[in-house]
């Protein structure tokens, strides 16, 4: 394992450990909810996103499962909060761009830049079993932004 493998490594399992953004947000004005579950793992994930206008404001989430589940979902979180909220439309393009990098079976690899600490999944795309896991978290995003 290289160096950068071992660091991406610990930073998915930091993320299980200290989840960005877990315990469900209340509903409100606004606020659209996903829940999304692997029926291959068992993985679940429900999901909160809360819409002012056309920016994101916040994600928050709970579920069960691996660590690349439920670090997906926090690193995904964590994201929406450093921007400080997110345009809508930029919300669809990183999760277009997150689903085919996760779809490329290895051959692209997560911007750092834009993606942040969710670039350490980039490694996943090579194990098509564990994709899924990954993509569980931005699969309740892209459906909760629909309902919002």
């Amino acid at each position: 394992m290289s160096g950068l493998d071992g660091l991406y490594q610990e930073l998915i399992l930091d993320h299980s450990k200290r989840r960005v953004g877990f315990g469900l947000a209340e509903e409100g004005d606004g606020s659209a909810t996903s829940h999304q579950r692997n029926p291959i793992c068992g993985d679940e994930i429900t999901l909160r996103v809360r819409v002012d206008g056309d920016v994101v404001r916040d994600v928050t989430w709970e579920g069960a499962g691996c660590a690349i589940s439920q670090s997906s979902a926090s690193m995904l979180a964590s994201l929406v909060a450093e921007e400080g909220g997110m345009p809508r439309a930029e919300a669809s393009a990183l999760i277009d761009g997150f689903r085919t990098a996760l779809r490329s079976r290895g051959t692209i690899d997560l911007d750092e830049e834009t993606f942040s600490d969710a670039a350490a999944l980039s490694g996943v795309s090579k194990y098509t079993a564990r994709v899924k896991c990954a993509m569980l978290a931005w699969v309740a995003f892209e459906d909760a932004l629909a309902r919002a």
